[in-house]
């Protein structure tokens, strides 16, 4: 089984506008909501792939049951540890005229003593997870060391790891030694402490991050693709030029790739290649919106992948 965590999910409200006129109001052409979060969308593209997974994490409030109610909607299943105050709602704007969107991310709800060690009690009973995703930010109070020992629970049990998130909580979380970490460029500038542009230096930064004990480092460049990084390869996989509608949910959608193909028992290149496939994939998808398998599917002998 995979399990998906996603400690501070959000309700996003996704809204268009024709234009952006400050001081005066400005009418809203058209407005959807989603079930947001990083762990939360990769259990989406897996199910629109076909594979079961299990989404867990904190929900609390109305806006909470929203968010379960649409991923139950989704055919997502759903196991999230309850919280007494309100779940995080986002807001996401599309300016049409520009062309340019804009994120307005909320801080999330402050989590109780006794809902972690919920939390907590829940992870040790994860008996059947072969993977278990850790994904995005992390609720305002809690400490980055959750994800450490959230990461060492699950390996106890057997479970393969993958950690995909920023800044301190990506620096202490990869103590707890996660099998794989998905930064995209900017992440592991700020996880090595350098800014890392020619390919080279790219590839340095991930082996720096291999000898702290992680196995596997996926890096998500944009149009210039994933590279992977681990013991016996270097490998750099490049989508086609497409034109992009939104970012969001890219990075996840491409662990999602990944790991369906791990799970297919793909070779090492083919599951890259499905990876920059679904990250390209739903890029093109408007909102919050993932991507599909019809989408992965169409994309995937375009991606190109090669030694470096």
């Amino acid at each position: 089984m995979i399990y998906t965590v996603t400690l501070n999910p959000a309700l996003d409200r996704t809204i268009w506008v024709k234009s952006i006129d400050y001081d005066d109001a400005n009418r809203i052409d058209k407005e959807e909501k989603f079930a947001g979060g990083k762990g939360i969308d990769v259990s989406r593209v897996l199910m629109n792939l076909g594979v079961a997974s299990r989404a867990l994490g904190f929900l609390g409030g109305y806006a909470g049951m929203e968010v379960e109610g649409m991923l139950l909607l989704e055919g997502v299943y759903c196991d999230f540890t309850p919280i007494a105050n309100e779940t995080r709602t986002n807001v996401i704007v599309h300016v049409e005229s520009t062309g340019v969107q804009m994120l307005l991310n909320a801080r999330g709800p402050e989590i109780q003593p006794a809902e972690l060690t919920a939390f907590f009690k829940k992870l040790e009973s994860l008996s059947d997870a072969r993977f278990v995703v850790f994904s995005g930010s992390l609720p305002p109070g809690l400490s980055p060391i959750i994800y450490a020992r959230s990461i060492e629970t699950v390996k106890k049990l057997g479970a393969q790891v993958v950690l995909d998130t920023d800044g301190e909580n990506l620096r202490v979380g990869i103590t707890g030694k996660p099998q794989m970490i998905k930064p995209n460029l900017h992440e592991l500038s700020r996880l090595v402490g350098r800014d890392l542009q020619a390919m080279a230096d790219v590839i340095a930064a991930a082996e720096d991050v291999r000898r702290e004990g992680v196995e596997t480092v996926l890096v998500s460049m944009g149009a210039r693709g994933i590279l992977l990084v681990d013991a016996k390869a270097r490998l750099l996989a490049v989508p086609p030029k497409v034109k992009v509608v939104s970012t969001v949910g890219a990075g996840d959608s491409a662990v999602a790739g990944f790991l369906y193909g791990r799970l297919q028992g793909m070779p090492l290149e083919e599951s890259l290649r499905f990876a920059v496939a679904a990250g390209t994939a739903t890029t093109l998808q408007p909102g919050t919106a993932v991507a599909t398998r019809e989408g992965i599917e169409a994309i995937l002998p375009k991606v190109e992948v090669r030694d470096v």
